[in-house]
């Protein structure tokens, strides 16, 4: 788009304006600059966002604070207590007269990345245009230059495209849009962007106890995660919570030849399948003695809301590849209201072309325990232990001495990373039905409420340190493979997310 054709788009904008809703002027306004909010996007993506990289990580935080001087936000970082914790990046608009503070939440951060594993063509940091996803025949837009037009269908790829520098994106661009459209804001804004989410917040919450003044507010939304399977947007008010749990069973202390030793040698990943086997029934319901004693039931608006969400089951089915779900039948939703017990992955010597006939010397696993409200960390770690020992082990905390082998018959070493509670927000809070109404008023089609999402943010400790009210807004697309290779978002969904966080700072 030329300069010119930009300057009169601009001023047919400012003439229209007062005939407008503020949605159709902040729309009118992204349609003028999508082609610099997309070319901004792309140089941040191309910014190494993975959470141990903290070299990349504090670019990551300088890009941000650029970004926000560009728009006008007095912004700074907040460091923890903790010499060389990652910093959160905090921006503040105070609005005369106003009656209520409402702070805009988004992680910087990403998960590590394997760029082998990555499509043809697809770079982790280097943000494209693809068709569609890759797994359903995208392609690379090998044509697009900056200033060509961009189709809304589009997938831009890249590591934090979706999860979740898409937060950060949607929220200060929302921001911009209605100061430069001259739209009256009728909230004091705060904005925090974390830069630890991905590695449990391990800071988060001395940050919070430091700096909880600057905190203050009667809302956090949470811009982060997936809108709905349907595409329909979403506002969900509470998280699970989340523990890992890394378990080395050991078996001899040198690798042996399998013809040799077999039936003799105990062999350590044969023992670590049968464990894992133990803690489920046939129905993928955990058989842990108490794992769902303290699950906190749903309320009845909660119970409402629930069975109103869209039942999607049929689509994800075909489209993942599965004849028959776990649960025994019970549907999706509900599923997600429960506490889970994952395997994120297993190994124990090599597969495939480097596959030796040996008795391997130890088996390794991690478990992703997630949780609902009612669960408390330590204490379902406890319960696993527990199933542990039952079934023979002696469990430690560090590798085993030669006198700990020669007593004890079963040996595993069990270590947790951070892990923190679930979360949940009344569904009838004032303030968020007013999130509801703003949400629901950019969107043609009824919005989907959820009691609590599947996947898990440390909102406990918006709530246990800031006493804050949360609830959570995605905006990005749920096929967007977050956490894995070929990360993207769907380009119309990043447009229609700054329409939705723009509503949301107009709430009354």
């Amino acid at each position: 788009m030329s300069v010119k054709t930009s300057l009169l788009l601009l001023i047919l904008l400012s003439v229209n304006s007062f005939a407008q809703t503020p949605q159709q002027r902040v729309r009118q306004y992204r349609q003028v600059q999508e082609t610099a909010l997309m070319d901004e996007y792309r140089d941040f993506l191309s910014i190494p966002n993975v959470s141990a990289d903290s070299v990349n990580i504090r670019r990551n935080a300088a890009f941000i604070l650029q970004m926000m001087k560009k728009r006008g936000i007095s912004g700074m970082l907040l460091d923890g207590p903790a010499p060389g914790s990652t910093p959160a990046v905090f921006g503040e608009v105070r609005v005369p007269g106003a009656k209520k503070t409402l702070v805009f939440y988004a992680h910087y951060d990403g998960q590590p990345v394997n760029p082998k594993q990555w499509g043809e063509g697809l770079q982790p940091f280097v943000p494209v245009f693809i068709t569609a996803p890759v797994e359903q025949g995208g392609k690379i837009v090998t044509t697009y230059k900056s200033g060509d037009p961009i189709d809304p269908n589009w997938r831009l790829s890249g590591r934090g495209s979706a999860d979740d520098k898409a937060g950060v994106m949607t929220i200060l661009n929302a921001y911009d849009a209605l100061v430069k459209s001259n739209i009256p804001l009728t909230a004091n804004l705060k904005f925090f962007f974390e830069g630890e989410e991905e590695v449990g917040s391990t800071h988060l919450g001395e940050i919070f106890d430091k700096h909880r003044d600057k905190l203050a507010s009667d809302l956090w939304i949470i811009a982060d995660g997936p809108r709905h399977v349907s595409g329909k947007p979403v506002v969900q008010f509470g998280v699970r919570g989340d523990v890992n749990m890394y378990l080395t069973l050991y078996g001899p202390k040198r690798p042996l030849h399998s013809g040799n030793y077999g039936n003799w040698a105990p062999n350590p990943a044969m023992r670590m399948v049968k464990l894992l086997a133990s803690m489920k029934d046939e129905n993928d319901h955990v058989i842990i003695k108490g794992f769902y004693d303290d699950v906190v039931p749903l309320t009845a608006s909660e119970r409402s809301a629930l069975a109103k969400v869209p039942n999607m089951e049929a689509a994800l089915k075909k489209e993942l590849g599965l004849a028959q779900p776990d649960g025994n039948g019970t549907p999706f939703v509900e599923l997600l209201m429960r506490p889970t017990l994952n395997i994120n992955g297993m190994q124990s010597a090599n597969v495939g072309a480097m596959a030796g006939n040996i008795i391997p010397t130890k088996a390794e696993a991690v478990l992703d325990l997630r949780l609902v409200r009612g669960n408390e960390v330590t204490r379902q770690v406890g319960r696993v232990i527990d199933h542990i020992r039952a079934q023979g082990y002696q469990v430690l905390d560090h590798e085993p001495t030669d006198a700990e082998r020669q007593q004890f018959p079963k040996l595993i070493k069990i270590t947790t990373g951070h892990g923190y509670n679930a979360q949940r927000t009344p569904m009838d809070l004032p303030v968020a039905q007013g999130v509801v109404a703003a949400v629901q008023a950019v969107s043609p089609e009824p919005i989907v409420l959820s009691p609590s999402s599947g996947g898990s943010l440390p909102l406990y400790m918006f709530e246990k340190v800031l006493k804050a009210n949360v609830v959570s807004v995605p905006v990005v697309n749920y096929d967007n493979n977050q956490h894995a290779e070929n990360e993207n978002v769907k380009v119309q969904y990043l447009w229609e997310g700054i329409e939705i966080m723009a509503s949301i700072m107009l709430i009354k």
